[in-house]
């Protein structure tokens, strides 16, 4: 790699390079350095059509040796004519330069993928310029800002009074245009902290908080921002608290309610199958007794023979509790009378003289067995009749 000295007076700067901005302090620190120790490092040239020289990096060298009058500086001379491998060259070397500001970068970045002459992906850059593609995006995102902002965003990320880092302005890429610069500005007046500034980008994104709202919280000063959000997030939180009591109470009210519900389920059906049971407990010896109590063709001899039994059976039915539901009352009672009516036609017909009733007495008394089996037989019909009747009363009164 050649050096060669050119004249001060050939070398001309390049306006379009990536870095425009220099601090006259460091210059002057630079300027003194070279003054003493000599110039260490040579600037970077590439010849133009005219004979002349344009510098592709070393603006600073170049500055800092012309203020001090030097004739010639040493230069090394490049051949390459390719506007995007020079521009690409200039930011690599800028970016291992003190000085180069995080507005430079995100200007030379979005200028590489935006301008025609470039036309650059994102992957591209990332790959030629070794720096993640999220380095590039968050620089290109200080771009948001209007020029008072951009000028007060420094390198590093000391807090200083009229000053801006990229952390302190990076929270507030996503709030509303018509708040974003005088909440980056009130950040620089005030020092905010990281922390405090995303806590105001918080409160400025919440949709919550109307725009006439927040149009009135830009008077206020950081500290007061701060206080605002923390009072916003206890009430919130109260807010919350109170909401969540609500639901639980409310959750608690439901699930008694279903409770109850399924108690009143349970004793419904419990209800049913007492109601069943009764019905059948009623009837099935309703209908014992009126078929026991049916009629074989007719006379006094038939209806002797079948009078123990049926007293036996009619006897054991009236044991039994008498109960039952509306639904099965009238059934029994309809075949009760029945049977009734059945036992009177089988018994014959009394004669009309008095010869023949003192027949009949005598005869009655002869066998005195057929006489108390009958009389049983009837009293357990007229008490199971009786029980029917309350069933039917009851029913009725349902």
């Amino acid at each position: 790699m050649d050096i060669e000295h050119i004249g001060m007076h050939l070398i001309d700067e390049d306006t379009d390079q990536p870095r425009y901005q220099f601090d006259e302090e460091a210059l002057e620190e630079l300027m003194k350095s070279i003054e003493e120790i000599g110039l260490l490092s040579p600037i970077k040239v590439r010849k133009t059509p005219d004979g002349r020289y344009k510098i592709i990096y070393g603006n600073r060298r170049y500055k800092a040796s012309l203020m001090l009058n030097k004739p010639t500086i040493p230069c090394i001379v490049s051949t390459v004519t390719d506007e995007m491998e020079i521009y690409l060259e200039q930011i690599a070397e800028n970016l291992t330069r003190q000085g180069f500001s995080p507005i430079e970068e995100a200007e030379a970045f979005h200028k590489l993928m935006h301008e025609s002459k470039f036309n650059s992906s994102l992957k591209f850059l990332s790959s030629k310029l070794g720096k993640p593609e999220s380095y590039i995006k968050n620089k290109c995102e200080l771009l948001k800002f209007g020029n008072a902002v951009k000028k007060m965003i420094v390198s590093g990320t000391d807090i200083r009074k009229d000053k801006l880092t990229e952390d302190q302005l990076l929270p507030l890429k996503d709030v509303a245009v018509e708040f974003r610069d005088a909440l980056a500005l009130t950040a620089a007046r005030d020092a905010l902290s990281v922390p405090d500034v995303k806590k105001i980008a918080k409160m400025f994104k919440d949709k919550d908080i109307s725009d006439s709202m927040k149009g009135k919280l830009l008077f206020k000063s950081g500290p007061e921002l701060i206080e605002t959000w923390s009072v916003m997030q206890s009430n919130r939180a109260e807010r919350a608290k109170a909401a969540a009591e609500k639901a639980e109470k409310a959750l608690a009210a439901q699930e008694r309610e279903e409770a109850a519900r399924a108690e009143a389920a349970r004793a419904a059906e419990e209800g049913t199958r007492v109601e069943a049971a009764r019905v059948e407990a009623v009837a099935a010896p309703a209908e014992r007794a009126a078929s026991v109590a049916a009629p074989s063709p007719a006379g006094e001899g038939a209806l002797a023979a079948a009078a123990p039994a049926e007293a036996a059976g009619v006897g054991a039915a009236a044991a039994q509790p008498a109960a039952a539901g509306a639904s099965a009352a009238a059934e029994p009672a309809a075949a009760l009378a029945g049977a009734l009516q059945q036992l009177l036609s089988a018994l014959p017909a009394l004669p009309a003289g008095e010869a023949q009733l003192a027949g009949m007495a005598r005869a009655v008394q002869a066998d005195a067995a057929f006489a108390r089996d009958l009389h049983v037989l009837v009293q357990q019909l007229e008490q199971q009749l009786d029980a029917l009747k309350k069933v039917q009363a009851l029913a009725a009164a349902q």
